[in-house]
């Protein structure tokens, strides 16, 4: 007998305002809502992606720092700090090692996630 094996859909931010950080997470990826209940919205994937985001309201914030984040990829990471700046995220900070920069990024609630890119090393 073959054992039943989950199959990942979604990554879940709790959240106090899941309208207000699903719109910056909808203005960031550009994609847009999938399905919605009162207090949990769902987003499409993106285009040729799987995942979907999804947000759940909660009425307490989850203490300490988040568990999980998002690792995403872009070679201009000064237009997405400007992207998520007009969204109304913020940049936490830069990092590099040697054939790998990023920088940490939260969104408005203070979910934090990364966007980076391979350079080369020297």
């Amino acid at each position: 007998m073959t054992e039943p094996v989950p199959v990942l859909g979604s990554i879940v931010f709790d959240c106090a305002d899941a309208h207000l950080v699903s719109r910056f997470w909808m203005g960031l990826l550009d994609t847009e809502v999938a399905t919605e209940f009162p207090g949990f919205i769902w987003l499409k994937p993106q285009s040729g992606g799987s995942l979907q985001l999804a947000f759940q309201e909660v009425p307490d914030p989850t203490p300490g720092k988040n568990k999980l984040h998002l690792d995403a990829h872009h070679e201009d990471l000064e237009t997405v700090t400007e992207r998520v700046a007009g969204l109304g995220g913020a940049l936490v900070g830069n990092h590099n090692v040697p054939g790998f920069v990023w920088n940490v990024y939260a969104d408005p609630e203070g979910n934090q996630f990364c966007v980076g890119h391979e350079v080369e090393p020297g």
